[in-house]
């Protein structure tokens, strides 16, 4: 295992708002790192529960703890004020809702001594799955893993990533008005740019997903609405408009045929629904293996799963339509979010 030279110092940034549930498992984690980061810069968001004086209570403690209270706003103005209050070259970034593995920073920084040019480091996330919904709803949503240096480790994500400061100042950092995608279009950016990048495979972050039906429906209404606002519409819900407009066509064609001919398009979206479960559980079976019987009851709850998210693309997308009908120009390289 490459040593970690004692030079290269790190900054952990975070957004945070209403986080009193999770905060303190957070920060447990990052200040038992194996690597201990130098500072954990936090930018409250406006919370309105006790998440800023939890925080405070470390700070007061001595922990190495930079506490920033903003008016309320989005997660890209967080982690910009966030990175711009850090003193060390290093930033790491880490989302609220989260804990590291104990190895996470160490894992990060390895790379870098492998790699002393590179600009930043992609590490890795995994959904916690305590549950047999989430375990679904991963299954349903959450980008399938890869293999990378003989280990499996999910695609890029925000919430594990270790890079220069330069590298967010050359890109001028994080949109500010979206909800969510502000981190999609800051990555596509970074890497339009040029920076160099590492992969740590190890550098793994635990991540709570919404662990019921309404809190995931209303989670992807807020993703569709910003996803088109950021201009990154055309890799998620493109397709699932061309689906579902297809079936409305194919609906209004059987009205007019007799009401026996509803059963058509009804059995075409069922089965599309049903493929696409089978899709979803074939992609994640290294993640999740299990038995025939267990996979039957995973494709029922997945099929209305996928249903109901289908159904918040379109809700977030009539949301635009009816309060922004504004496009944030995105980059040329896009991010799949289809599912």
């Amino acid at each position: 295992m490459p040593s970690v030279p004692s030079g290269i110092k790190i900054s952990v940034a975070i957004p945070v708002r209403n986080e009193e549930a999770s905060i303190r498992a957070l920060l447990d984690s990052l200040l038992n790192q194996t690597l201990a980061p130098d500072e954990i810069v936090i930018t409250d968001g406006g919370s309105t529960d006790s998440t800023a004086a939890m925080i405070t209570e470390y700070v007061e403690r001595g922990a190495p703890i930079h506490l920033l209270r903003e008016r309320p706003g989005m997660p890209g103005r967080g982690r910009n004020l966030a990175a711009a209050a850090a003193t060390n070259e290093w930033i790491a970034f880490i989302d609220a809702g989260t804990h590291p593995e104990a190895n996470w920073l160490e894992s990060l920084t390895e790379a870098v001594v492998v790699e002393p040019d590179i600009d930043m480091v992609y590490g890795s996330y995994q959904p916690i799955t305590d549950t047999f919904f989430k375990e679904c709803a991963a299954i349903a949503y959450v980008p399938p893993p890869v293999r990378v240096d003989g280990i499996w480790m999910r695609p890029r994500s925000i919430v594990s990533v270790l890079m220069r400061k330069a590298v967010w100042q050359s890109v001028n950092g994080f949109p500010e008005d979206l909800r969510s995608a502000e981190d999609l279009l800051f990555l596509d950016q970074v890497e339009a740019a040029g920076a160099r990048r590492a992969y740590a495979p190890k550098a793994v972050v635990n991540w709570n997903i919404q662990p019921g039906w309404w809190k995931t429906f209303e989670r992807f209404v807020t993703y569709s609405r910003n996803n088109i606002r950021a201009g990154l519409w055309r890799s998620w819900q493109a397709t699932i408009y061309l689906r579902y407009a297809v079936l409305l066509f194919l609906t209004i064609v059987a009205l007019f045929r007799g009401l026996v001919w509803i059963l058509v398009p009804t059995g075409l979206c069922l089965l599309m629904l049903l493929a696409r479960g089978v899709v979803a559980i074939k992609r994640n079976r290294h993640s999740y293996p299990a038995s025939l019987t267990t996979n039957l009851l995973r494709l029922m709850v997945l099929v209305p799963l996928l249903a109901m998210i289908d159904l918040a693309a379109i809700v977030g997308g009539l949301n635009w339509l009816v309060k922004d009908r504004t496009i944030i120009p995105a980059p040329a390289a896009g991010v799949s979010h289809d599912t």
